[in-house]
């Protein structure tokens, strides 16, 4: 009886070793986007538990997220059976990842106000990020990139670096904004200075800055609103 028990379960668990890699090499071989939803879940827990194999796991964390509560909270991952905290911290992390980064393309930006809770990742930091939004033709974002940290000032926000990402994206137009931490929304003269700097480089290049937007967790200065920067008549 007892070897029968063990071959058994050496017959199974190179069966579970395999699945693993072989999503890896499924992924290596065609690629992230021809593997499914459910796949890239098991890819990221890994193992399940004894009665517990990893795909039903994932394919109950897959249905949680479609049709669970918004947003997905660890503390509700950890309620599935096989969810510990790590695996659930982990997936959690990764759903506000692809938030973070890839949510905001194709929204339109008609108004400041549209740009504004895009920026909001950035608020509650103790630096001051320099961030640049590139644009296609229909003011439509392609891509949200932080340029640099620390003190922003003329020698770190050249119009090279700021300019470089949007040629490659094809840009039609730029949106920049930095965030204040002290909370002070107001424009500094080194702000001003660095607007009109990248406007005028803008303009050579054919590629605009719609709006520079000074913003903190309570809100946002807008350089369109307060007549600092020309209004786009809609056309990149």
């Amino acid at each position: 009886m007892n070897e029968h028990i063990v071959s058994e379960n050496t017959a199974i668990q190179p069966l579970h070793a395999r699945s693993q890699p072989d999503i890896r090499e499924r992924i290596d071989r065609y690629g992230i986007s021809a593997i499914s939803t459910q796949d890239l879940l098991v890819a990221i827990l890994g193992t399940g538990l004894p009665g517990r194999p990893v795909r039903l796991v994932a394919r109950e964390v897959l249905d949680l997220i479609t049709h669970g509560p918004q947003p997905i909270e660890t503390k509700q991952l950890m309620e599935i059976s096989g969810m510990g905290k790590a695996k659930s911290c982990a997936i959690a992390a990764a759903i506000e990842l692809g938030r973070r980064l890839f949510s905001y393309r194709g929204i339109r930006i008609s108004s400041p106000k549209d740009m504004f809770p895009l920026l909001l990742p950035y608020a509650d930091h103790r630096q001051e990020h320099f961030i640049v939004a590139s644009l296609n033709g229909g003011h439509e974002i392609n891509m949200l990139r932080e340029v640099t940290k620390g003190l922003i000032n003329r020698t770190m926000i050249h119009p090279r670096e700021v300019f470089a990402d949007p040629i490659t994206d094809r840009a039609c137009a730029i949106i920049v904004a930095h965030n204040h931490p002290s909370g002070n929304l107001e424009p500094s003269s080194e702000d001003i200075e660095i607007t009109g700097r990248l406007c005028k480089s803008g303009d050579i290049l054919g590629i605009p800055v719609l709006d520079h937007l000074v913003f903190c967790e309570n809100g946002y200065y807008s350089f369109v609103e307060h007549h600092l920067i020309a209004p786009s008549d809609g056309r990149a």
